[in-house]
C-alpha cells in the first residue's frame, strides 16, 4: 500500500500544486470556478476532498498555507505530500477516491524547448546561468 500511496501522490502533485497556485488557501474552501482550467479544478477537487477528512483537516490546512506562503519552498511541499500520504495511508475510502478522481484526471505533461545558440530552458532557477564564453562578474 505504501507504494500505490507514493505512486498516487507522484501523479497528483501536478495537479494539487496547480491548484494550490491558481487559488492559494482559499483552494480548501472556495466553490469551483466553472472557467478554472481543467488541471486546476481537478487539484482544487483532490483537495477539497482531502479538506472533507476531520481527521485531516488542521494539518492539510497548516501545510497548504506552507506552500502558499512559500510556493518554491521544497520543505513546505515536502510537508503537504506527507500530510497528503499520512491521509491516503489511514483511509481506505478516501484512497479509491482520489484514485478514481486520477483516473479521469487530464494527464500533465510538462515539455521546455529551447532553440538557438546558447538557449536555455528550465523550469526553475536558483543559480547563475551563463551562456558566455567568458563570464565577467561584478
Amino acid at each position: 500500500m505504501a507504494m500505490e500511496v507514493s505512486q498516487l501522490i507522484d501523479q497528483s502533485w501536478p495537479l494539487i500544486s496547480a491548484a494550490v497556485g491558481a487559488y492559494g488557501a482559499a483552494v480548501l474552501t472556495q466553490a469551483t470556478d466553472a472557467s478554472a482550467v481543467s488541471t486546476v479544478s481537478v487539484g482544487q477537487r483532490l483537495l477539497q476532498r482531502l479538506w472533507n477528512r476531520e481527521e485531516s483537516r488542521g494539518h492539510l490546512e497548516r501545510a497548504v498555507d506552507g506552500v502558499v506562503a512559500e510556493p518554491e519552498d521544497d520543505d513546505a511541499q515536502a510537508t503537504l505530500r506527507q500530510e497528503i500520504k499520512r491521509a491516503l495511508r489511514e483511509d481506505p475510502a478516501l484512497l479509491e477516491d482520489v484514485k478514481a478522481m486520477l483516473a479521469e484526471a487530464p494527464v500533465v505533461q510538462e515539455s521546455y524547448q529551447a532553440m538557438g545558440e546558447r538557449s536555455v530552458a528550465l523550469r526553475v532557477n536558483n543559480g547563475v546561468i551563463s551562456t558566455g564564453d567568458v563570464p565577467k562578474w561584478r
